[in-house]
């Protein structure tokens, strides 16, 4: 949590932790009528969301999960479900946020969010995004993949008004859609993104350091010129 602004009472205020949590929901979660339940592979990420919630249940397990571009491919993960019983806060996020609930499929209203963009695209970069070092260019790969399209041309509007260029989305592997961050700004964006979450606190231990890494790596920097030394033992999804 951050040591400058406290967790707000109302889960629908302007604020980094809102928008980081929102995020979260948006690309790994679903809205229900009683509550809402979020789906991640970091145990420090579960932790941070239930604790922004105010005390959502967390759960684990080990599942298997079929690689984002070709389900040919399967592997073994942690995978944490975070769940929020509250049918008043699901309703009223819903029509805040235009957050898909049921049949209903939303529309992703992330206006209110908008001075807190950084937490918001890095909560759902974390939640649907994958981030990758390519060996045979030496640079950095993000994408964004959900079964949503809709979702994802809001990520897309919300890179483009932050400065980063994007790919038009095409269906995936697995029955979704999925985009590319411009080759170009994939590195300044992984930097971007994760600007002031050793502050903060808001962000997946494994996927900052999968990130930041890639770009160390791609950029030519020293190895931990990005990451706190206390952020070394992290995992790699």
């Amino acid at each position: 949590m951050s040591a400058v602004e406290m967790t707000p009472d109302d889960m629908l205020a302007r604020h980094p932790e809102t928008a980081y949590f929102w995020g979260h929901v948006a690309g790994g979660g679903r809205v229900t009528d009683q509550g809402i339940e979020i789906e991640v592979s970091d145990e420090d990420a579960a932790r941070r969301l239930s604790a922004i919630s105010g005390g959502g249940t967390v759960d684990h397990r080990i599942a298997e999960r079929d690689f984002a571009h070709d389900t040919a491919v399967t592997r073994q993960a942690d995978e944490y479900t975070v769940q929020i019983i509250d049918p008043t806060l699901a309703a009223n996020a819903a029509a805040a946020l235009g957050l898909p609930v049921g049949s209903d499929p939303g529309g992703y209203r992330f206006d209110a969010l908008r001075d807190h963009r950084r937490e918001l695209l890095r909560g759902l970069l974390e939640a649907c995004g994958v981030v990758c070092f390519r060996e045979s260019s030496a640079s950095v790969g993000i994408s964004f993949v959900h079964d949503d399209a809709r979702l994802l041309e809001r990520i897309r509007t919300s890179l483009d008004v932050a400065g980063f260029d994007s790919e038009e989305p095409q269906p995936s592997s697995s029955g979704g859609y999925w985009f590319g961050v411009a080759d170009g700004d994939t590195a300044a964006f992984a930097e971007w993104v994760y600007e002031g979450a050793g502050d903060s606190g808001l962000f997946a231990t494994s996927r900052r350091q999968k990130a930041l890494r890639s770009v160390e790596r791609a950029t030519g920097l020293d190895v931990g010129s990005l990451i706190e030394p206390i952020d070394t033992d992290g995992g790699d999804s």
